[in-house]
Order: C-alpha cells, then structure tokens, then sequence
C-alpha cells in the first residue's frame, strides 16, 4: 500500500505523473518545498511515475545535492575544487569545521552542517562559500566567522 501523499508532494505528483523522465524536476521541486526529500515519499513518487522505489532511492542517493532529512538551520557548502584549495581552502575547511564543531560532510553541530561542493563559480575570487544559499567569495577565516555570526543572527530572528 502506497501511503497518502503530505500536501507538497500530492499537486507534484499529479503534475509529473506517468513521466518516468521527470524524475529529476519532481525532486528539485520536492526538495526545494520542504527543503528535503522524506524517504517515506519513495513509494508514492516510485508509484505516481512508474518506477520501482529502487530507482527512485538509487537516484536520491546517488546525487549529492538531494537531502533525505531536513537541513540544518544554517548551511555552509565549502568550495573544494582546485583553484579554492589552491587559495588555502582547505585551511579555510579545517578552520570552518573547529569555529562550527561540525565535520565536513558529516553531521551538524549545534544547527550548523558544512558540506563540500566542487566549484561554486568564483574561480578568480577564491576560496569562495555559500551560507544558506548565499554566495561569498575571497573568505578568509576572519570573514567566515563574521559571516557565520550574520547567518546564525539572522537565523535566529527569524525564529523569535
């Protein structure tokens, strides 16, 4: 039995279904809503497009960007291709993971998480992040961490 669709996942569905090739848009969608995508939807998407759940896990995993847990509060993605790290990103990695406590790539610390992406575009402005969506280039440790402080504040008012 395929469980009853939450209503992000119910008007997708009904837009892509019987489309076994729009797999792809439908998670964007999904995750960009809810901000990730429940694997307890598998069975209705695999359903709705005609696919096995195999598949459509296989795809969810296989991709980095998609998230089968809620993100946390604050996300730092850390360029790690070659021409950041040969503008010391990686010391700017070891020092965003002992000023957050979180491991790149790993599980989040105190509602930071930090993870790697392989080029953010910012070549000639290097090493280059973005937080919570928002891009910044030529970070130094100093500019992470007043950068950092403006997300989490940010974050926070939101919350009151």
């Amino acid at each position: 039995m395929v469980p009853t669709p939450h209503a992000t996942l119910a008007p997708l569905l009904a837009r892509h279904a019987g489309r076994a090739h729009e797999l792809l848009p439908l998670l964007h969608a999904l995750q960009d809503a809810d901000g990730y995508v429940d694997p307890a939807h598998v069975p209705a998407i695999a359903a709705a497009l005609n696919l096995s759940r195999a598949e459509v896990y296989g795809v969810i995993t296989f991709y980095h960007h998609f998230r089968s847990a809620p993100p946390p509060s604050t996300v730092v993605q850390v360029c790690r291709a070659e021409a950041c790290r040969s503008r010391d990103g990686e010391a700017l990695v070891a020092h965003i993971e002992a000023c957050t406590g979180a491991h790149i790539d790993g599980d989040a610390c105190n509602g930071v998480g930090v993870e790697s992406v392989y080029c953010l575009g910012q070549c000639a402005l290097s090493p280059a992040v973005t937080i919570n969506g928002e891009l910044h280039a030529r970070v130094s440790p100093a500019r992470f961490d007043a950068l950092l402080a403006d997300a989490v504040a940010s974050e926070e008012g939101r919350h009151d």
